[in-house]
């Protein structure tokens, strides 16, 4: 098979099958309703596609898809608690629908049940799916203390902010591929070329996400617009700002950053046009193209049909698309 849509099917009905709602209610609907919300699931897509890639039939790899989605919307629900925000996938976040304690709680069990999806697996496959899960499970919780550390930081670099995004978003999309390619038996070199795509296309998909949380339709979006610059979050947009802007406007993003101003909605139309006058926005756009080439320039190498990396160019094309 070499439909996304198919692949998005199958898993669809595997998941409703295997992530049900049962007792205690309160741990378990809060799961069911986050992985109910849907999202492009590109990730769990990217897991099936690996498989397939290399010469294996996606449905072995139906495991370690769910892992992947359940382990991704765990870190959304955890995301979302701390940073106290209203909206996920244009509803209710989870704390928000139930309460703190239920958010924590259900998230727990979701780190809990994508380990256990790896169990389905042969000895040997659920040693590899596991030592690299737990890895990238790890550099994810990384990335997301950078994140959380370059509110109050003042001195972020682009290379620290590069880094920061790669732990907390790239890696999961990496590894996505990869486990496909562990459930083929790919070999390690062909694991590793696919791990750096889906790195380079990790980078590029989480510097769109910036530029969409401000310039972004919100009905289209699904999250916030404009919460990393409520939130003060130092991203790709603002270091470039700083580094552009006249020394009015680097003053005033700067003043603007370090306070919470009663009027929100103000200040993200400040800061946006700020974005836009120094050459952020554009900057931005630039760079996510930049990792997009970088990602395909590995595929290329890859030796395999090429209507297999049609369907990964696909994917790339489409991160380009969600610029509006």
């Amino acid at each position: 098979m070499t439909d996304l849509t198919g692949f998005k099917a199958d898993f669809n009905r595997y998941l409703s099958r295997e992530i049900s709602l049962k007792e205690p209610q309160n741990l378990y609907a809060p799961i069911t309703y986050i992985l109910g919300l849907g999202g492009k699931q590109l990730r769990p897509i990217l897991t099936l596609l690996g498989c397939d890639l290399f010469g294996e039939d996606h449905k072995k790899a139906l495991d370690a898809a769910v892992a992947i989605e359940v382990f991704h919307n765990f870190s959304l629900v955890h995301d979302d608690i701390m940073d106290n925000a209203p909206l996920r996938r244009g509803h209710e976040t989870v704390h928000e629908k139930w309460n703190l304690n239920t958010g924590i709680l259900s998230g727990d069990a979701m780190l809990i049940l994508a380990y256990q999806f790896f169990e389905n697996y042969d000895a040997h496959t659920f040693q590899q799916l596991a030592k690299l899960f737990g890895k990238t499970a790890l550099e994810v919780c990384e990335g997301q203390q950078y994140d959380v550390d370059f509110e109050t930081k003042t001195d972020v670099t682009i290379a620290q902010y590069l880094k920061m995004i790669e732990y907390k978003t790239a890696v999961l999309i990496a590894a996505a591929l990869q486990m496909g390619a562990i459930v083929a038996n790919a070999s390690m070199t062909e694991q590793e070329a696919i791990y750096q795509f889906g790195k380079n296309l990790g980078l590029a998909f989480q510097l769109q996400d910036d530029y969409l949380d401000v310039f972004g339709d919100p009905k289209n979006f699904g999250k916030q617009v404009g919460g990393d610059i409520i939130e003060n979050k130092k991203t790709f947009l603002y270091l470039i700002a700083i580094e552009n802007s006249n020394p009015e406007d680097k003053a005033l993003l700067r003043t603007l950053f370090a306070n919470s101003p009663e009027n929100s909605n103000e200040k993200i139309e400040v800061v946006k046009t700020i974005f836009e006058r120094s050459g952020a926005a554009q900057a931005i756009k630039s760079e996510i193209a930049s990792y997009t080439e970088k990602a395909n320039t590995i595929l290329e190498k890859l030796n395999l049909p090429q209507e297999k990396k049609a369907l990964l160019k696909t994917i790339s094309l489409e991160l380009m698309g969600r610029v509006v």
